[in-house]
């Protein structure tokens, strides 16, 4: 089992706690039947013979928690929303960039392009331009398909906005081609990878830290300071702060839940 942690730890920089290893088994089950194997010590050893280096991403592709929902959070994104409108007001010849790093199968990046083309619709301007980011390559695919299942679709999404942007596909639903294409989905490992380029206004990173160590946290954080514009906004997890964890960054004056770069 420290062979499967290992892989994921060393490919993601994230980590399975003590108490959570009971879903390590669970969530291998599907790779153990697809590869014809019995036990997690056998895929370890397939991991270590290395005579096929698919078996690494998807064991790792199993683990990472990719937990997630439409709309999750809602006042947060409302927040954002309002953030974002304001910055637009503020510098209406601008465009907007917002990046939702580890966006999973993209449930939030889609939740604020649905957000952003109300905004605009009913205020003018432009759409922010969105960037969607997730170490995972099987949940990006996902992501650019824009297709969820019923019991996806269900949490979270308002039936007005799933009738407006989502069409019935079998027993699943597709995101219309014209909200898919306001977002741009790329693979980005936080801990390795050259971060996008260009600056952001809004730096959304939810639920991510949690899976780190401390040092790799304050690493993810520093970079993240990077990235933002001056006045830009982070975004964490409702269980995540900056509080003890770096210096870039304090508690947003203006936006609730939010954080500031410090002497941005």
């Amino acid at each position: 089992m420290h062979i499967l942690t290992a892989v994921l730890e060393q490919r993601t920089g994230q980590q399975i706690a003590a108490n959570r290893e009971w879903r390590i088994e669970t969530a291998l089950k599907p790779v153990l039947r697809e590869r014809g194997l019995d036990t997690l010590d056998q895929l370890a050893g397939e991991i270590l013979s290395g005579t096929d280096p698919l078996v690494a991403d998807q064991v790792v592709d199993a683990l990472l928690n990719q937990e997630s929902s439409f709309f999750r959070d809602a006042a947060v994104l409302d927040t954002v929303a309002a953030a974002v409108q304001a910055m637009r007001e503020q510098a209406p010849n601008r465009s907007i960039r917002v990046w939702s790093a580890g966006c999973s199968m993209g449930q939030e990046p889609l939740s604020l392009a649905m957000l952003f083309d109300e905004q605009v619709e009913a205020k003018g301007g432009r759409k922010p331009e969105i960037v969607a980011t997730d170490v995972s390559e099987a949940a990006l695919a996902r992501a650019r398909l824009g297709r969820f299942s019923q019991f996806e679709i269900q949490r979270g999404l308002p039936i007005r906005r799933m009738i407006r942007w989502f069409d019935a596909a079998g027993g699943d639903w597709a995101a219309k081609p014209e909200l898919v294409r306001q977002i741009s989905f790329r693979r980005l490992n936080l801990v390795a990878d050259p971060l996008p380029a260009g600056k952001f206004d809004v730096v959304l990173c939810r639920n991510v830290l949690l899976y780190l160590s401390s040092s790799l946290r304050r690493q993810v954080l520093d970079r993240l300071a990077t990235v933002l514009r001056p006045g830009g906004l982070l975004v964490l997890g409702a269980g995540e702060t900056v509080i003890g964890q770096t210096e870039a960054f304090c508690p947003s004056a203006e936006y609730r839940g939010l954080y500031e770069m410090i002497g941005g």
